[in-house]
């Protein structure tokens, strides 16, 4: 997915620009970077380092002395090289995204014929940063090439721009990735995720609305474009990628994983001793769960952080599900002859969560019971660059499909009804698949209650394949 992090204020923000950026390593795979601009000189200071094997404030510690100025952006990307800095008739500015652009070639053909060029070609292929930001210089003012933006790309971007006077704020077209503005005595700043502020000293001021672009300076927030009456945030933030401490549209992650997580305990007739969790993204579903289901919450699995990166970010699959393996310890005390409820967050291959399940049975464990916080993923996602989204057939769902209709397209309606029996025989394949006593997910109502958002307001596309603007 990727997330960013802005600093706008009267004193040096190299401090708060690079903490704030590192709180945001959980969101991304691939590169790190940062840039500021230093008023008195009129320099950019830019710096890009690879963090797939390593952690962003390793790279970038001792560095930073080198950063100069009270304005910054920086951002972990699962993507492209950025930010980039860039000089054009709009004036010299750095950018960096969040988002997915489905249609790449097709804009890339726009920009060339209308004679531009593309010089970040670091990874043998246009950056979509920078193909953004040429899309954005075509117009006579930043509002304008941000609205071309919004009409033109077929995904999801978020941007943010470090010009000499301040930081543009432009959210995705519908919302679908979250912009928000923090604010303490010196200044500002901006965020995907607001649980950056608190140990900086920022309080959350105000989230971007979807569409909406801001202008953000050290004493003021200004208002370029007004947001759009129609949202689709991604659903998905609030049970997998989002902080615990996140709040999206001011609703807290933690908090929606508790309530879907009684929802479930409450309505689920199976026997259990405790209930576990697949750490992390489980273990607030868990707490939930326990408390509707009136049982108790044991950490049988423990995830041991210190060395261990996290599991999708190498680049080779079977190295990230050995990572994924090896970084969870089971309590062999705990599990030893016991029933258990095991929640986790989704179930995209089902190779991961099967070797989890053999390690729980070869503990001891008498029964295991897997839980799931979303509903199947039956469609990759278009927007956010999840892992799953490559190939619609790394999906184990689209894969039993195939084997019950012969065809991973057909009568995808009647497997997203949790009422029919396509459904259940999709969940029971999967169950042997996985290797389980029992397998259940939330269904969609459940996910939609716990958030507090209407259903239209939601981006469901990965469930459902509903989305609007694509």
């Amino acid at each position: 997915m990727g997330g960013f992090f802005g600093v706008v204020s009267t004193k040096p923000c190299i401090a708060d620009l690079f903490y704030g950026v590192d709180y945001h390593s959980h969101l991304g795979t691939r590169r790190g970077g940062l840039v500021t601009y230093q008023q008195d000189t009129g320099l950019f200071r830019r710096s890009i380092h690879n963090i797939e094997n390593t952690y962003f404030r390793t790279k970038f510690g001792d560095e930073l002395e080198k950063f100069k100025g009270n304005s910054g952006i920086g951002v972990i990307s699962d993507t492209d090289a950025q930010p980039i800095v860039v000089n054009s008739h709009l004036g010299r500015f750095a950018i960096t995204t969040v988002g997915k652009v489905n249609n790449i070639s097709e804009l890339e053909k726009e920009c060339l014929d209308c004679n531009q060029q593309f010089t970040e070609l670091s990874s043998g292929s246009t950056n979509p940063t920078e193909l953004i930001a040429l899309m954005i210089t075509r117009k006579h003012d930043f509002v304008e090439g941000i609205q071309s933006v919004y009409k033109k790309v077929k995904g999801s971007c978020s941007i943010l721009i470090l010009t000499e006077d301040g930081i543009i704020a432009a959210r995705d077209h519908y919302g679908r990735t979250p912009i928000v503005i923090g604010k303490k005595e010196s200044g500002f700043a901006l965020a995907s995720e607001n649980h950056s502020f608190a140990n900086l000293d920022y309080q959350t001021e105000y989230f971007v609305g979807p569409g909406e672009i801001v202008k953000v300076t050290a004493n003021s927030i200004q208002q370029m474009l007004p947001p759009n009456d129609k949202m689709q945030i991604c659903s998905f933030l609030w049970i997998y990628y989002g902080y615990p401490s996140v709040n999206y549209e001011d609703i807290n992650v933690e908090s929606t994983r508790y309530r879907y997580g009684i929802a479930m305990g409450e309505s689920d007739d199976v026997e259990a001793d405790f209930v576990s969790a697949i750490p992390d993204s489980g273990i607030g579903m868990a707490l939930g769960y326990a408390k509707g289901k009136g049982i108790p919450y044991e950490r049988a699995i423990v995830k041991y952080t210190p060395t261990w990166s996290r599991s999708f970010m190498p680049a080779n699959q079977e190295m990230r599900e050995h990572v994924a393996k090896m970084k969870l310890l089971p309590n062999r005390d705990l599990l030893q002859g016991k029933r258990i409820v095991f929640c986790d967050d989704s179930i995209v291959r089902g190779t991961q969560l099967r070797d989890n399940v053999k390690m729980m049975y070869d503990y001891g464990a008498k029964e295991v019971h897997i839980r799931i916080s979303c509903p199947p993923l039956l469609y990759g996602c278009e927007f956010l660059n999840f892992s799953a989204s490559k190939n619609v057939m790394e999906l184990i769902t689209r894969r039993v499909v195939r084997e019950l209709e012969g065809d991973d397209n057909k009568n995808l309606h009647r497997y997203l009804d949790s009422t029919t029996k396509e459904y259940a025989d999709m969940v029971e394949i999967i169950r042997k698949h996985i290797g389980v006593d029992t397998l259940k997910f939330n269904t969609l109502d459940m996910i939609t209650t716990a958030i507090g958002l209407p259903k239209e307001r939601l981006c469901t596309h990965c469930f459902d394949g509903s989305s609007f603007g694509f």
